[in-house]
């Protein structure tokens, strides 16, 4: 199972990014799956999760009303729209999925998940 992120890139604040990623060797319908991020001395963040079974959705408090997380299963596929973007969301962005259906407290937990993307830079400057 191999995931591929892409669609990071510079950006001046206030701007916007999708940020996708591609499944290979597996179906992602049978996955519940994520995006964290980490920024330099920082620790990995959750950003957004949708869970499997009842596609439940997580936002961390940082990016709610901002981004917006989507999955096409028919393109194994999943997307991060980024909006309104600030020089806080300077980060390399991973996509990750795991076989379990958290609870949603867990959701934006990163031991939760067991697959990761390589990641992808995302810079919010001007």
């Amino acid at each position: 199972v191999q995931l591929q992120a892409s669609g990071g890139g510079l950006v001046q604040p206030g701007g916007s990014l999708k940020l996708s990623c591609a499944a290979s060797g597996t179906t992602l319908g049978d996955y519940s799956i994520a995006w964290f991020r980490q920024a330099p001395g920082k620790e990995r963040e959750g950003v957004s999760s949708i869970r499997k079974g009842d596609r439940k959705t997580a936002y961390a408090n940082s990016v709610k009303g901002r981004f917006t997380i989507s999955r096409d299963n028919a393109k194994n596929t999943f997307s991060l729209q980024m909006n309104t973007l600030e020089p806080e969301d300077t980060a390399n962005y991973y996509c990750a999925i795991t076989s379990l259906n958290p609870i949603y407290s867990s959701m934006l937990q990163p031991t939760m998940y067991d697959v990761w993307g390589q990641g992808t830079q995302v810079t919010v400057s001007s």
